[in-house]
């Protein structure tokens, strides 16, 4: 039963890191069967590549298994994209309330396309 594919085979694993917008350093790497997300960071070698991504500064990024948050002692199955998300800069809610104030409220939202005699908000 141990020469069976599901015992011997590796895993195929994606790393993916993003320490700029709009760059993404990515890399393929083949663990065995039972390997966690800090282990793929480890045999990837990003983490020596950028020494801000070392687990003891989990509170400043945040991991991830397809896109859903994760811990470092996760296991991994084949085929799984581990991610490591920068910190937000700016709070999101914060930066859209900013964007609304700066075009108006005449070109956002409901309020964009009302008709000629309309009542307010319709």
């Amino acid at each position: 039963m141990t020469d069976s594919p599901a015992f011997c085979a590796a895993l195929q694993i994606c790393v993916l890191v993003s320490p700029a917008p709009r760059v993404v350093h990515e890399r393929h790497i083949s663990l065995p069967a039972g390997s966690t997300v800090q282990q793929a960071l480890t045999c990837s070698g990003l983490e020596s590549d950028f020494p801000e991504l070392e687990l003891g500064n989990a509170a400043l990024w945040v991991l991830g298994v397809w896109g859903r948050k994760t811990m470092p002692g996760h296991v991994l199955r084949d085929l799984d994209r581990v991610e490591f998300y920068r910190p937000l800069t700016v709070d999101p809610k914060v930066a859209r309330r900013e964007r609304f104030q700066k075009q108006g409220t005449q070109r956002a939202g409901l309020f964009a396309k009302r008709r000629a005699g309309a009542k307010a908000g319709y």
